[in-house]
């Protein structure tokens, strides 16, 4: 899917007004009626729509989106260089933050664009029907994305299924967040229905069928239908489906490995393009994030925006392996004081904790390297291509663990966690483990997969565990949060200002 990265810049997608028959039309001017006209039209509007994922400001996967996904959790802490990541990271967020402002835009641009691939692929005349099958199966994936990332971040949210043709109807009263929630679950349902398992080398990272499934089984864990769950997850444990844990978990997240056999959806980063990642869309935007050279400490040009509570430290802690050892997730984590240890080829002792914590940040940083102030080629200032994985094969045996314990069966869950423990070199677990204790089992190991990997706060929500876990932390602005408040982020001011049929969030 390197081949999207790069055409990501091809265009931005704009609604051309009505057209006067004396007009005449500018050849130099891409319009509604003149793009949609050949398949390399229907590849590039895909490119900016997947394009948004990673957006330097508001993408989910991007810097910005890797805060915001795990800046609010008990194992995670955001200094105050920025304002408005230290405010929702310590619970004093109002609703004019322009950090989860931007989520929501860039949230609903890439609905815009997945309603404009389906209103428009008709007019593409050379497709054949099993192609355009398949791409409208993609842009339903891509807007039940978008509206997954909407409503675990928002709760109730406006639902747009068309493209806006007037003023009047951009203004749309928000959504229950069960309405949300259908349309995500019948988007994914629909997406999978006609997604292929895999492609061809050269598009590899678009969405799959697994994909599709996969994130169908998360919402309905997310929304306790257990059944429908398990009924999705349980597909890709079988063929046509070939996923497999990684031998290595640290290979999941080194730029040598990327889409590898654990990937179930990776989100593709170059470091191409143009060479200032904070550019926008055009041709001077670099196509990599900056993510690790903001998270990484200032002895190798980095921001040092972010550090690991002690917390997470001491969870990782909790249990050795076979072999006597720190757990290999804790090695692949996080960097810490112990005998050998090296960061970015220098001695541990060379690094100064700022922020009183045990541990630096090694997950998805660029390690191996000098330094963060250039990518992989060179081409960017600040940005890593190392690709974002966005949800892997653990997440599919952890959830399917989840589903069944919460059915009643915890025996059920025992092969899917056997898997996880067997990679870390833990021991077997312990027969006949009741319903409570598998959960407590299956809730510990989602916080050592699955750190730094926007995951820990939703899943502290939804478990019911949010205020539990965060009185019980070292996180530093623990004290500000309110229970059902900030369990959301506010609607946008703006959108408030600006929309006559919207209203706040409760408690907001």
């Amino acid at each position: 899917m390197k081949n999207i990265t790069v055409l990501i810049a091809a265009m931005t997608l704009m609604l051309a007004c009505k057209k006067s028959t004396l007009e005449l039309v500018n050849p130099n001017q891409i319009t509604s009626e003149t793009y949609w006209k050949t398949e390399a039209d229907v590849q590039s509007a895909f490119a900016a729509t997947y394009g948004l994922l990673r957006d330097v400001n508001g993408g989910f996967w991007a810097v910005r989106g890797i805060e915001l996904g795990n800046g609010r959790g008990d194992d995670f802490f955001i200094r105050n260089d920025v304002a408005a990541l230290y405010q929702f990271s310590t619970f004093t967020n109002t609703p004019d933050n322009g950090t989860a402002n931007d989520l929501w835009n860039i949230c609903y641009r890439g609905i815009f664009r997945a309603n404009q691939i389906l209103e428009n692929i008709d007019k593409v005349s050379d497709l054949a029907a099993d192609a355009k099958a398949a791409y409208i199966a993609e842009a339903k994936f891509l807007r039940g994305l978008n509206y997954f990332i909407l409503v675990i971040n928002f709760g109730d949210v406006p639902i747009h299924l068309k493209t806006p043709v007037t003023k009047e109807d951009y203004f749309v009263a928000k959504s229950p967040e069960a309405d949300v929630w259908k349309q995500a679950k019948q988007d994914f349902t629909e997406a999978a229905a006609g997604l292929p398992v895999s492609y061809p080398s050269e598009w590899i990272g678009r969405a799959t069928k697994g994909a599709a499934l996969a994130y169908l089984g998360k919402a309905n864990l997310f929304t306790k239908d257990w059944a429908g769950a398990v009924a999705a997850l349980t597909q890709l444990t079988q063929a046509p489906f070939t996923y497999q844990l990684m031998p290595n978990y640290g290979d999941n997240f080194i730029v040598t490995k990327e889409n590898n056999i654990e990937s179930v959806f990776e989100i593709q980063l170059s470091d191409v393009g143009g060479t200032n990642p904070w550019a926008g869309e055009n041709a001077a935007q670099g196509l990599g994030v900056t993510t690790a050279q903001e998270f990484a400490p200032a002895e190798v040009a980095g921001w040092f925006e972010v550090s690991i509570t002690d917390k997470l430290f001491n969870e990782f802690k909790k249990e050795k392996t076979l072999a006597n050892d720190f757990d290999p997730r804790m090695y692949a984590t996080i960097v810490w004081d112990y005998p050998g240890a090296t960061f970015y080829n220098k001695p541990f002792s060379s690094f100064k904790l700022i922020f009183g914590f045990s541990s630096l940040i090694k997950k998805y940083q660029n390690y191996t390297q000098k330094d963060e102030i250039t990518g992989a080629s060179g081409a960017s200032n600040y940005t890593s291509s190392n690709n974002e994985r966005a949800l892997r094969y653990d997440d599919v045996l952890l959830m399917l663990a989840e589903a069944v314990t919460m059915q009643g069966k915890p025996a059920e869950a025992y092969p899917y966690v056997k898997q996880i423990r067997d990679r870390a070199n833990l021991a077997p677990l312990a027969a006949g483990l009741s319903q409570d204790q598998m959960m407590a089992e299956i809730r510990h190991q989602c916080m050592l997969e699955f750190a730094r990997e926007n995951h820990r706060f939703y899943d502290l929500k939804r478990w019911g565990l949010l205020k539990q876990e965060l009185t019980n932390s070292d996180k530093v602005g623990k004290q500000f949060y309110i229970a059902g408040k900030h369990d959301y982020f506010p609607i946008p001011q703006a959108e408030i200002n600006s929309n006559p049929q919207m209203k706040q969030n409760t408690n907001w």
